[in-house]
């Protein structure tokens, strides 16, 4: 292997690594939630905030950051973006009050929005083939490496150190990463130079926040609540215009064109279903694990390993099997393998052992190995080297719309199953009320009052509502298995089209 060879997979190494602090980012503040309540007095509201800020800035920026890296050169805004995304942890770790807080967590979304689409973007100039397809493996298990670390990294963290720790690892990923890209990557740009598409910015940024917003509030308020009804219509609407105007303007945010591609709209439609069931599965096991197993943060995270071994093993295979039976069939038995193992999960009951736990996500893990690499790499096949900066942007974005809503909806199908299915007789109202909440909140209380029947009740109705939801992130998968089956073409014809553009 020669010398520009073997560089670029230390490229992907460099961007890899970078790329981890963002995941870890992620799931590390889940852990500080309950830390940072009380060192910092935070509301419930501004703990909600905490997060929020995050997401929607994220939301909001993934498509121009896309262009600016397409248009401005993709090695320079990802060193800008990982100096803001590091200036954004060190502002976090130093935080005196929530309202500070809130405040850098929105420069971490500003980085990450910029980190996620243009890591990604890299792999269609320097990969191709089953290269790419290999590279995209390796993007897509760091992705997902950060969601077992966080907990695992946080919880010792916390433990052994202030709360700002848990920002502060973040530095060394991102110097790490800010030396590497700098000596390792080459600069590259798309060579077209068109206007900058201001109202397409405009229009897609609002009605990407929107449209999140309202689903996170629907997460908090419910779907009938009259500000969820008012903010999704308008962000819809406002997403509408967005299209309308990219269909008609001579140089548009996106190209349109890209939808007439069979792999890239159903590898982004694919993808965007797999992060919608494994949003939602994150979603619930990790509470099954602290409020019905009793396990703490630290011990929760390594649980959750044999997901991500799964995933190595499905990425493994699957790298065997595209060359045997095609990506094509690869992503539908990969979505079937996930529908068994959420399935299987579906069957847990309050005297299911880790061991039954473990079977079925590493069976998952299995199936996200499988399906998710290769329907973003069915999408990324579509993209020239000249647009890899807003195409990825593009397949991010859907990816994060869709796993917001898989977490709101989701979230909505297990708590009111939860409330529906817990027995409270003779209890007063102000407690049934903080049970109501959460299993968590249900659990310290039945503790505080030694209450057995009511602990035996909050958690068996938890577990009720996550095998509703496991229920559904398996019929998730079941459609993409049939989607991918039936839409997904044998070859990705488009890819040398596309590069000559």
């Amino acid at each position: 292997m020669g010398t520009k060879e073997t560089k670029k997979w230390w490229i992907l190494g460099a961007l890899s690594f970078a790329l981890l602090a963002v995941g870890l980012d992620m799931t590390v503040l889940n852990v500080a939630l309950p830390t940072l309540a009380t060192s910092l007095n935070a509301s419930t509201s501004q703990l909600q905030w905490f997060a929020d800020s995050y997401n929607l800035v994220l939301a909001a920026l993934l498509l121009p950051a896309g262009m600016l890296g397409d248009r401005y050169g993709r090695k320079k805004m990802l060193l800008i973006a990982l100096l803001v995304f590091g200036a954004g942890s060190i502002g976090c770790a130093n935080s005196d009050s929530p309202e500070m807080l809130i405040s850098m967590r929105v420069f971490l979304g500003l980085g990450a929005a910029f980190l996620l689409p243009l890591s990604i973007s890299v792999l269609p100039v320097f990969f191709h083939g089953e290269e790419r397809s290999r590279a995209m493996m390796i993007w897509a298990i760091t992705n997902m490496l950060g969601i077992p670390l966080g907990p695992i990294v946080g919880g010792w963290l916390l433990k052994h150190f202030e709360w700002g720790s848990v920002f502060w690892i973040n530095i060394p990923f991102v110097v790490i990463g800010l030396v590497a890209i700098s000596f390792l990557m080459p600069e590259n740009r798309s060579k077209i130079s068109s206007k900058i598409d201001y109202l397409g910015i405009f229009t897609s940024s609002i009605g990407l926040t929107m449209v999140t917003y309202a689903v996170i509030r629907a997460g908090e308020k419910g779907w009938s609540d009259a500000s969820v009804i008012i903010l999704l219509i308008v962000g819809v609407v406002i997403l509408g215009i967005f299209t309308i105007w990219q269909r008609y303007t001579k140089h548009p945010l996106i190209d349109l064109s890209l939808f007439r591609s069979a792999s890239f709209t159903w590898g982004s439609i694919l993808a965007t279903l797999v992060s919608f069931a494994m949003f939602g599965l994150l979603f619930a096991i990790p509470q099954f694990f602290q409020a019905v197993k009793g396990y703490d943060t630290f011990g929760t995270g390594l649980r959750l390993l044999p997901m991500i071994a799964g995933l190595m093993v499905g990425a493994k295979i699957s790298d065997q099997l595209s060359k045997r039976i095609g990506s094509k069939n690869n992503v539908a038995i990969g979505f079937l393998v996930l529908a068994i193992g959420l399935g299987i999960g579906a069957w847990t009951d309050l005297e299911s052992g880790y061991w039954f736990a473990a079977l079925w996500i590493t069976i998952s893990g299995i199936g996200l190995g499988l399906s998710l690499p290769n329907s973003m790499d069915a999408a990324l096949a579509e993209l020239s080297a000249e647009r890899s900066g807003i195409g990825s942007a593009l397949i991010m974005a859907l990816r994060q719309v869709g796993g917001t809503i898989g977490v709101a909806i989701l979230g909505t199908v297990i708590n009111s199953s939860y409330r529906h299915h817990l027995n409270m007789k003779g209890l007063p109202s102000t407690v049934t009320e903080k049970v109501e909440q959460s299993v968590s909140a249900g659990v310290v209380i039945a503790k505080q009052l030694k209450f057995n029947r009511l602990l035996d009740s909050v958690q068996k109705a938890f577990i009720h509502g996550m095998d509703m939801k496991l229920i559904g992130c398996s019929g998730i998968a079941i459609i993409g298995c049939l989607l991918a089956f039936l839409f997904l073409p044998h070859k990705q014809h488009g890819a040398k089209k596309a590069n000559k553009a």
